[in-house]
């Protein structure tokens, strides 16, 4: 005999993504195969308006099945995942468009990277045209006293604007263990990357187990900024420095748009179906 009771399938974050896009919009019906698992599962249902248009509404039991993603999410972030993302927001929230994970090419003068005597200074103090990202690759390319790396900034953010002469590229690099910061603060490269590519960059100090900064402001060079977390919410310690950047090049424009801007639970636009 036969049985022809439906397996329920296996919770993909997909059925999880879509059943909080169904939540926060008007839940027009997509017809696929999610969508059909969701309503055999019960955690949809369809409503019909005026007779002739079907459309989605999450059921009690979707409520509850989103609370335990939520939770779990929450849970399985560690303390610099969680720290990251609440920087992510509060740039998405103050008119930025935010990256997380970002990697872009840098071109440095190889006196920093092969650790020369003096050669920090450069940080400090950069040449007019120290970094030739914001300039033509070719002329990069060219450049015999510059060599290439990888910098991969916490956080990434633009203006929200579309003179790209006000853009104000931002970097924030957060830190939530003493022994990283100290590690981090002895590689002025990395340093002198994240400056070449922002016009502004800021160190984000979370605490210790006993609630303490890991850090002090005077502890981070003056070229950077300085944020504290008190009591969960993020403290300007010491504004960053400032310059003007004229331009982001054409293969920085192509990394941002194949990352995509940190995407927010809390963001108020309907998601489309």
């Amino acid at each position: 005999m036969s049985d022809n009771t439906a397996t329920p399938p296996a919770w993909s974050r997909l059925h999880h993504r879509r059943l909080r896009e169904i939540y926060r919009s008007a839940g027009w019906p997509c017809q696929d195969q999610i969508e059909v698992e969701l309503l055999a599962a019960g955690l949809v249902e369809r409503r019909t308006s005026d007779g002739l248009h079907d459309s989605l509404r999450v059921t009690d039991a979707g409520i509850a099945r989103l609370a335990q993603v939520f939770a779990s999410n929450k849970a399985a972030r560690s303390p610099h995942e969680t720290l990251v993302e609440q920087v992510a927001t509060a740039m998405g929230r103050a008119g930025r468009l935010a990256w997380r994970g970002l990697v872009l090419r840098v071109a440095l003068p190889r006196a920093l990277l092969v650790g020369e005597p003096d050669a920090e200074k450069l940080v400090a103090e950069p040449p007019a045209r120290m970094n030739p990202l914001w300039d033509d690759l070719s002329e990069a390319a060219a450049t015999t006293d510059h060599a290439w790396c990888m910098a991969c900034p916490d956080v990434f953010s633009i203006r929200h604007s579309s003179v790209e002469a006000y853009l104000q590229p931002v970097v924030h690099e957060i830190k939530v263990n003493r022994a990283d910061l100290l590690g981090d603060l002895k590689k002025p490269a990395k340093r002198a990357a994240y400056l070449g590519m922002a016009g502004a960059c800021w160190y984000v100090l979370g605490q210790d187990a006993k609630g303490r900064p890991i850090g002090a402001p005077d502890e981070i060079p003056p070229e950077c900024g300085v944020m504290l977390v008190e009591q969960g919410v993020l403290r300007v310690a010491r504004e960053a420095p400032r310059r003007a950047m004229e331009r982001l090049p054409f293969h920085v424009w192509m990394a941002l748009a194949k990352a995509g801007p940190a995407w927010r639970e809390d963001e108020a636009a309907q998601q489309p179906l």
